[in-house]
């Protein structure tokens, strides 16, 4: 008996729903859609629904849905080599980490499969950077309401008042302090200090960035104390903040920084950077089964340079500079405050704990955003969005905002 016949296609959405509530492990709340095929801006579920998405996979799609470019390295790779094991250097390897290395002040990269892994390896490195040259410093000052993943170390590491007694005991050797604080920094620092970790906008944590003053003194703290500073910019990296990285907004930097997201462009691709002094991992201390698989590396250089040679960080800042212009044309008629964000990634708080109350009429309205605290609104389309589609999503949005508020 074939597969095909024992296991006969689930063609309507209450068919496909049902399968799903059967066989998918929960761990999300979820809509009562399947999403079938996207282009561009635009998704579609098994029904035939259209959806704006301004949620962009979470950031992720950063050139839309099933770009070009991705499609063209997928194949073209496929045709040549898949996976070869970690063990060996493979050509889209070494061209990417040239790419990344060539377009930012880092020497070295380790590439991964998510964001979390990639933070899971810098917290590595940094603990090994505090047991060669800090007398066995292990600590990482992380900061509240921050995120970097799901792994048990880096929810650890994260700041989420709700995840505290998850899944206990935690990983120990995080300290949590506020942010843009850089007297609770101080007050953190010991003997046991080997760095700090920290997103130059905390996405997850409501869309607040960094504050330029605190960042270069807190650059200057780590250089005097001889402790890493670490960037997780699994979401604001790859020209979302309108620069390719969001440490080039600041003067200065850090010493390790973390991609995800938008640097596959849909395809699970993450990467750790550093500076040359922290290449200091012997043979054995890190890896990974799919670290610098061949299909990734491919896509990975295709999304970089689609990035650069577009110029899509310039999209990126022009486009979420028309956002944030509109929000502000409309703050007194919905009582919108604290509108805020860099490039496409912007967030904004209503006068009402509704949140998910918009975020699912926008849904029922076919416009996908995102509401990640109970009062604010998220914004993070692809960063190809042109006018014309922000002035659609406003049409929804305030349509919807009418309504609930």
């Amino acid at each position: 008996m074939s597969i095909n016949s024992k296991y006969p296609a689930l063609n309507s959405t209450k068919e496909l729903l049902n399968e799903a509530k059967k066989s998918i492990l929960f761990v999300a709340e979820r809509p009562e859609i399947v999403m079938e095929r996207g282009q561009g801006m635009y998704l579609w579920d098994t029904d035939g629904k259209c959806y704006l998405d301004f949620i962009g996979g979470w950031g992720v799609t950063c050139l839309g849905h099933c770009p070009e470019a991705v499609k063209a390295a997928l194949i073209s790779q496929a045709d040549e080599l898949i996976n070869a094991s970690p063990s060996y250097y493979n050509k889209p390897m070494i061209q990417l980490a040239k790419l990344l290395t060539d377009y930012s002040c880092f020497d070295r990269v380790f590439f991964a499969s998510s964001g979390a892994e990639a933070n899971e390896g810098a917290i590595k490195l940094a603990r090994k950077y505090g047991a060669k040259f800090l007398k066995g410093a292990y600590e990482i000052i992380t900061t509240r309401n921050g995120f970097h993943g799901r792994t048990l170390a880096t929810m650890s590491a994260t700041g989420k008042e709700q995840w505290e007694s998850l899944f206990a005991p935690k990983v120990p050797g995080f300290k949590h302090v506020e942010f843009n604080n850089i007297d609770s920094i101080l007050d953190a620092v010991n003997a046991n200090t080997c760095a700090v970790m920290l997103e130059p906008i905390q996405g997850e944590g409501g869309v607040y960035a960094l504050d330029g003053e605190y960042i270069t003194k807190l650059r200057k703290i780590c250089d005097n104390l001889g402790i890493l500073l670490i960037f997780d910019e699994v979401q604001t990296g790859m020209g979302r903040t309108g620069k390719l990285f969001a440490y080039q907004h600041y003067g200065i930097e850090p010493d390790i920084m973390t991609l995800g997201k938008g640097i596959g462009g849909g395809y699970p691709l993450s990467a750790m950077l550093a500076k040359e002094k922290l290449n200091i991992f012997e043979a054995g201390d890190q890896g990974g089964t799919y670290s610098g698989q061949p299909l990734g590396m491919a896509v990975g250089l295709a999304v970089v340079s689609e990035i650069i040679n577009r110029n899509l960080a310039m999209n990126a800042e022009v486009q979420g500079d028309y956002i944030k212009r509109k929000l502000q044309e409309v703050s007194t008629i919905y009582n919108l405050k604290n509108i805020r964000g860099k490039g496409l990634l912007i967030g904004f708080d209503l006068p009402e704990d509704k949140g998910k109350e918009v975020v699912k009429e926008c849904l029922e309205e076919g416009l996908l955003i995102n509401s990640p605290r109970p009062a604010t609104i998220r914004l993070f389309p692809a960063l190809i969005v042109n006018r014309e589609e922000i002035d659609k999503m406003f049409e929804i949005l305030y349509r919807v905002l009418s309504k609930v508020l």
